[in-house]
Order: structure tokens, then C-alpha cells, then sequence
């Protein structure tokens, strides 16, 4: 009952909300980035939504577009700036997002949309995660967010999918709210080293940093 019929206007709500009392926040981040990373402000990216439907992620861009002589861009740890790692600690650049809940390719909470290129190596299982629309946060960003395994992030996002309720998103988003307060479970740069997903069935990773 709430999944089919009132957790779409609970997103619209939310998302609506936090653009008009958060604006001057958007206003401040949109002019730092600009005046720190360049333009464009925005960081776009093709993502799997609900049923897989893709669509653009939004951001705000926290790498620079610094390139080699042979004009390639830089290494990510090279393109993230001091105020980059700082935008993602605080989870400031995923703000944009509530206008990806507005259009609906969205929701506040659900599992996180992760890359195109990871489609065609989900089992069957884990495919499931694609049933519902993907969230701002989910279960799997409080208990852990990028410092737990690929295998742990897909057992609490096929746990979500399978219960969904009013509750527990209100957990879920209180949860986050003291994380993002905190800074809990995030790191960034090149310190910081973890598994790029490529194919869980067979187990093969490559390392990437993040």
C-alpha cells in the first residue's frame, strides 16, 4: 500500500521541501563550484533507474578538467581537489539530486543507482535491486556506505526491496541524517582504496581508487 500509493508524493513532498528551504545552500555550492572547479557546475552521468530505465544522474562536480599534454584527463586523485573531497565528505554534491526525485527517476530512499556498465554481470538476484526506484540513500548507505563489500551493499539492497515500508524509510533518512552530520562511513581520495564491481558471479574485482 505505501509503495504503490504514497511514497511517490512523500518523494515529491520531500524533494520540493528540501530545494525551497536548502536554496541558499544550492545558491552557495553552485557559486563555489563555479568559482573553484570551472564550469559546468553540474556533473551528469547515464545511470540504471527503476526497471532499468536509464537516466541522468545529477551532481555537482567536484573534479577539475585538468588534462595531460596528449590532452587526457588527469587521474581522478589528480582532478579532486581539497574542496572536491569536501563536497563528497559532506555529501554536498549529491544535492542535485532531489531534481532526479522531482522527475521522478528517483526516490529519497531506496538503493543507490550505481553504473551502467554493471548490468549485464548482476545475477538474477541481485537484478532485483532494479524493482524499485533508486534513493538519495538506502539501507546500504547506513550501514556502511563505501566501507562494506560489493556482496554486503547487494544483501541490504535486495533486503530493502523485499521491505518496504514507511518506517523503515523514516529510519533510513534519520539514520542518514546523522551519518551526513558526522561524516560517518565516507571516505575519499587516494588514501582510500576499494572494489570497482565487475562481476559477482564470478567473483573477478579490479581495484580502483575512490
Amino acid at each position: 500500500m505505501y509503495q504503490k500509493y504514497f511514497k511517490r508524493p512523500i518523494d515529491i513532498v520531500c524533494a520540493l521541501a528540501a530545494i525551497i528551504v536548502f536554496s541558499w545552500l544550492y545558491i552557495i555550492v553552485a557559486v563555489l563550484v563555479r568559482v573553484k572547479l570551472g564550469s559546468p557546475v553540474l556533473f551528469k552521468q547515464a545511470r540504471p533507474g527503476k526497471d532499468e530505465k536509464i537516466f541522468n544522474l545529477y551532481k555537482f562536480r567536484t573534479m577539475t578538467d585538468e588534462r595531460d599534454e596528449n590532452g587526457e584527463l588527469l587521474p581522478d586523485d589528480v582532478r579532486l581537489t581539497r574542496f572536491g573531497r569536501f563536497l563528497r565528505s559532506a555529501s554536498l554534491d549529491e544535492l542535485p539530486e532531489a531534481f532526479n526525485i522531482l522527475k521522478g527517476d528517483m526516490s529519497v530512499v531506496g538503493p543507490r543507482p550505481l553504473l551502467v556498465a554493471y548490468l549485464p554481470y548482476y545475477t538474477e538476484e541481485e537484478k532485483t535491486r532494479h524493482n524499485v526506484c533508486p534513493g538519495l540513500t538506502g539501507l546500504a548507505q547506513v550501514n556502511g556506505r563505501n566501507t562494506i563489500t560489493w556482496e554486503e551493499k547487494f544483501a541490504y539492497d535486495i533486503e530493502y526491496v523485499k521491505n518496504v515500508t514507511f518506517l523503515g524509510d523514516v529510519k533510513i533518512i534519520f539514520q542518514t541524517a546523522l551519518k551526513a552530520a558526522k561524516r560517518a562511513d565516507v571516505r575519499v581520495g587516494k588514501e582510500f582504496v576499494v572494489e570497482k564491481f565487475i562481476d559477482s558471479r564470478t567473483k573477478k574485482r579490479e581495484i580502483v581508487e575512490k
